[in-house]
């Protein structure tokens, strides 16, 4: 089954959309992948500090979520991550020529939009490298969070 463009189940624009394309999407999970570039977002000439993990697991959520609105016929929505817990990562940084894999799981969904996922990131040989537990939260509608968030 072919994955439409990753931009297409995202809310980001520019160079904050991270990954470069999903992988697989189920009823409960979606694998995402990222290559680490010299031009990357947020790299360093050894390569993108452990702590953009979190964003990547993120992303690999909203893409999930991007894409079961997709299913549904509605439109893509904004998220917020609310919390990350017990993050760890065996490496201070993804070196530049790596490429990831990032999965995340629904652990749990609320009919409020709050969310928690499972999250890991393996590189190219499935050596996990980085784990943690992501809450999510996503309003059913765009009045539901401030004003000035939307003019953003």
């Amino acid at each position: 089954m072919s994955m439409p463009p990753i931009r297409t189940l995202l809310p980001h624009s520019g160079p904050m959309v991270l990954l470069e394309r999903v992988l697989s999407v189920d009823e409960e999970s979606a694998c995402a992948e990222v290559h680490i570039r010299s031009d990357s977002l947020f790299c360093t000439a050894a390569g993108v500090g452990a702590w953009v993990g979190i964003e990547y697991m993120a992303q690999t959520i909203g893409a999930y979520v991007g894409y079961i609105a997709k299913l549904h016929g509605e439109p893509v929505k904004i998220g917020f991550l609310l919390g990350i817990r017990r993050y760890e990562c065996k490496r201070p940084l993804f070196p530049v020529g790596s490429v990831l894999r990032v999965h995340a799981k629904r652990l749990w969904q609320s009919g409020n939009g709050l969310g928690s996922f499972e999250c890991f990131i393996q590189d190219d040989t499935e050596q996990q490298l980085a784990a943690a537990t992501v809450t999510v939260f996503q309003p059913d509608r765009e009045s539901d969070f401030p004003r000035d968030m939307k003019d953003e």
